[in-house]
């Protein structure tokens, strides 16, 4: 039978893209203009944050703090690269959330698998004004320029839909992208994981940011366990693989959230994972369920490494959760 010999949790900020300079300025100087969520969920703007930001936060925005926790997110995404690498995989389950690139509010999806026999990574136009060079380059380093088409395993992907459609799960489906290509939850799997020869993928989409049909953390643990049976019911030898990509909280740090889900992760604690408040998976945040999903589906492989750097950018504790795990 086919089977999942290997799975793996990755953030994709941006801030993976850019330098550490970028990390104390630039991206700083983007957060103080913008509107925020707080730990608890609820709408918060910069001035919010910082007058109740953890002293902890400026204490690591020195440049030799941020050049360190740069180089540990570096040294995190060449260990995946090598794992992924070593796996020798057939396919690579890709669970990620899109965020108006394929879906707007006319078509969001709760769940949707890509069945496609390939899918395009294209350059992404974001409208609005002019943006500054650092923050083009962070953002293109997600896409191909030119355009390139990725493989896709159809087949898998169609036995997944059928599976789960037995298993009482309501899939969507696409056989085509429209917008903005593959989004950039599997684009930066694309170019920042995979080599010349790239494992075919099947994406895998939650909706995780946008109301009202958010997936609970509980129907997300459950997808990931009928995803398991289902490669396991599929014929021949595959040697398959799942991916989290996005989180873990942003914009707002949250360390006690992030840990307290790695720790969860570690210890196959499905209550725990179940039971996340939902208003704290909100925003960015909400990337945790893609992590969740892959929670359910490998319960039965060990974690075999993982590492948490709490990203901060500012003295109002912005940034992201930056996590990186390796299960076999």
């Amino acid at each position: 039978m086919a089977k999942i010999v290997f799975g793996f949790g990755t953030s994709h900020t941006p801030m993976l893209n850019a330098t550490p300079e970028d990390w104390l300025r630039n991206f700083s100087e983007l957060d103080q203009k913008r509107g925020h969520r707080d730990k608890d969920g609820n709408k918060a703007s910069y001035t919010d944050l910082l007058a109740k930001a953890d002293p902890r936060a400026a204490t690591v925005l020195n440049g030799a703090a941020v050049a360190e926790r740069h180089a540990r997110a570096q040294a995190g995404l060449q260990r995946l690269r090598d794992d992924l690498a070593a796996a020798r995989l057939d396919a690579l389950i890709v669970i990620g959330d899109d965020q108006n690139e394929m879906f707007g509010t006319e078509n969001l999806p709760a769940i949707l698998i890509y069945r496609g026999e390939t899918i395009p990574n294209t350059p992404r136009h974001l409208g609005g004004p002019p943006r500054p060079a650092w923050n083009q380059k962070a953002t293109a380093a997600f896409y191909n320029d030119p355009a390139r088409d990725y493989p896709v395993d159809a087949a898998l992907a169609d036995h997944l839909i059928g599976a789960l459609s037995q298993a009482d799960f309501d899939i969507s489906t696409a056989d085509r992208t429209v917008g903005e290509g593959e989004g950039h939850a599997v684009a930066f799997l694309h170019n920042q994981l995979m080599g010349v020869e790239p494992v075919p993928v099947v994406p895998v989409f939650l909706n995780t940011y946008y109301p009202p049909n958010q997936p609970t953390p509980r129907r997300c643990y459950a997808l990931g366990q009928a995803i398991r049976q289902a490669v396991e019911s599929m014929l021949g030898n595959a040697r398959v693989g799942i991916a989290a990509s996005g989180g873990l909280s942003h914009f707002t740090v949250d360390e006690e959230l992030d840990r307290s889900v790695l720790a969860a992760l570690a210890a196959k604690d499905a209550s725990t994972l179940h039971n996340l408040p939902l208003n704290k998976l909100e925003a960015g945040s909400s990337e945790i369920r893609n992590w969740i999903c892959i929670g359910g589906a490998l319960e039965g492989l060990g974690l075999q490494w993982h590492d948490y750097i709490p990203g901060y950018r500012s003295p109002a504790g912005t940034g992201t959760g930056i996590a990186f795990a390796a299960w076999s």
